[in-house]
């Protein structure tokens, strides 16, 4: 695998997508410690409404999906400021196309809130760039499960397969129509990028080739 240190120096942002227990946050780590870049998490615990939302998702809906999109903008609007590359955890994106979008569709967050929320989020991002690039993990619903229950988190387990399968949907209608910028859609189900040494060089050098490549504006 050829030195990071030895690719150009020009920051670099990059976004990593994908549902809930696709291994976001652990490939955001892996490409930290990799690039030696800085890594930024999504900040779930910190979110006092969340526990509320999976008990009750009709009445916190919209309380937990405007907490995550403000502080994902004031989380991008940091990034935007330093100089260094970033990693990030989890796109700004994802909050309206795809987990306020399937509330609303599922019945649980009404039109009146779906479009106040759609309004701040276009004002948001309208003061954004949008990422170097953006990485995808693409992984079946069962893969998703075993995840969740293995990192076992108080507040994901009541999260229902049916949520995850509607989640998986408009994922795949998102990343499909993505157009903001270059992105890379990485199938995780038989990849252990955290444990298999192969499996991370695998990922690395995809994205290494997707960043820096001859092809990599395209």
């Amino acid at each position: 695998m050829p030195d990071p240190t030895d690719a150009p120096s020009a920051k670099k942002h990059v976004a990593i997508s994908g549902n809930i227990g696709a291994g976001k946050s652990s490939l955001t780590e892996v490409m930290g410690e990799y690039f030696g870049w800085k890594a930024v998490y999504e900040q779930v615990d910190e979110n006092p409404y969340l526990t509320d939302f999976y008990n009750d998702m009709r009445r916190w809906s919209f309380n937990l999906q405007v907490f995550f999109l403000s502080r994902r903008f004031e989380q991008l609007q940091k990034i935007e400021q330093m100089d260094q590359s970033v990693v990030q955890d989890r796109s700004i994106y994802e909050d309206a196309q795809i987990f306020a979008r399937n509330l609303y569709e599922m019945g649980l967050m009404s039109g009146r809130d779906y479009q106040n929320y759609n309004e701040l989020f276009s004002i948001m991002t309208s003061y954004l760039d949008p990422p170097s690039l953006l990485v995808h993990l693409r992984a079946s619903v069962p893969t998703l499960v075993n995840h969740i229950q293995q990192r076992g988190r108080e507040y994901e387990s009541t999260i229902r397969i049916d949520y995850l399968e509607r989640l998986q949907g408009h994922y795949e209608d998102w990343i499909s129509n993505y157009d903001r910028g270059p992105k890379l859609i990485i199938d995780v189900d038989e990849l252990d990028f955290v444990n298999e040494e192969d499996d991370r060089r695998a990922v690395l050098n995809q994205i290494e080739s997707r960043l820096f490549g001859l092809f990599s504006d395209e």
